[in-house]
């Protein structure tokens, strides 16, 4: 695998350096710390583990049933998407587990987990970004948002996985299958001006998405991580070694990208596979040239 330049962004030659592993679903949503440290949603364990740079975990957020995803707004407070779960299953209190946003620090509470009407939400929610006035939105196939007054659809006919803020918070950017839709943000819930705003290389289909402080979106997919400039102009590939699902910038003045690859393997090169899903997640992290944004998570 060559890591071959892009300005200012990467320099050519360097190389991945892996984190962290676990078995199950066991790494999704990642965000950095002020710490230097990551946070990641463990949906097989219904925790929200903190991964420092040498490895080491902890338990940052425990009894935080079907968290699959989590988010970070500009005042600190975290957020988590929770999903019903997966055929399978074996965890006893199964049934009991809701699809919900919720505020998990630094208090504990349900944001949504009804329809705008009062009736059960019923989708499973996927990735969401917090929109700092305190609702989220999130992705399902379509795109929705969650506040006080319950969930609504505030977009419809897409393939939504990836969701992520420009830096100045005025647009909001989707995956939407091979591409990417940009909307003008107005107030909580009210988006306009749907636009397609780039296309992925052929046989890509995006997943996690970061932006940078030159407004260039990274987008996670198979072949590695795609990088766009605020324009959309297709920048080039950053190959990783696994299929990446979630990227953010985290380390030392945020100049170092994260990545959490799909899959793991065991002391004798094998697959591990475990779970419903029965898949492993993978922690890697790459020295780049750009950097995070310094006002918020992601």
């Amino acid at each position: 695998m060559t890591i071959n330049a892009i300005p200012g962004v990467v320099a050519a030659g360097g190389k991945w350096s892996k984190v962290w592993q676990q078995a199950g679903n066991s790494a999704d949503g990642i965000i950095p710390l002020k710490d230097g440290s990551v946070l990641v949603a463990q949906e097989d364990y219904d925790t929200v583990l903190k991964i420092d740079k040498d490895g080491k975990t902890s338990v940052h957020v425990a009894n935080a049933k079907g968290i699959g995803s989590i988010s970070m707004d500009q005042k600190g407070r975290l957020y988590g998407a929770h999903r019903t779960e997966r055929q399978g299953s074996t965890k006893p209190d199964r049934d009991a587990i809701v699809n919900a946003i919720t505020l998990l620090s630094p208090e504990r509470k349900t944001i949504a987990d009804k329809w705008s009407d009062g009736s059960t939400l019923t989708v499973r929610p996927n990735d969401l970004t917090a929109d700092n006035q305190g609702g989220a939105y999130f992705t399902s196939g379509c795109l929705y948002y969650a506040g006080p007054k319950g969930v609504t659809v505030v977009a419809e006919n897409l393939r939504t996985n990836g969701i992520v803020f420009s830096p100045d918070e005025k647009t909001l950017y989707v995956t939407n299958g091979g591409s990417l839709v940009a909307f003008d943000v107005q107030g909580p819930g009210m988006l306009t001006n749907r636009r397609d705003f780039a296309t992925l290389p052929a046989g890509s289909n995006g997943d996690g998405t970061v932006v940078d402080t030159e407004g260039r979106l990274y987008v996670t997919s198979n072949p590695g991580l795609q990088v766009f400039d605020k324009t959309g102009k297709y920048l080039g590939v950053i190959p990783t070694p696994r299929g990446v699902i979630s990227v953010t910038f985290a380390g030392p003045g945020k100049k170092t990208l994260y990545i959490v690859g799909s899959g793991a393997d065991d002391e004798n090169g094998q697959p591990i596979r475990q779970g419903p899903q029965q898949t492993a997640a993978t922690i890697y992290k790459l020295p780049v040239l750009a950097q995070g944004l310094k006002g918020r998570a992601k």
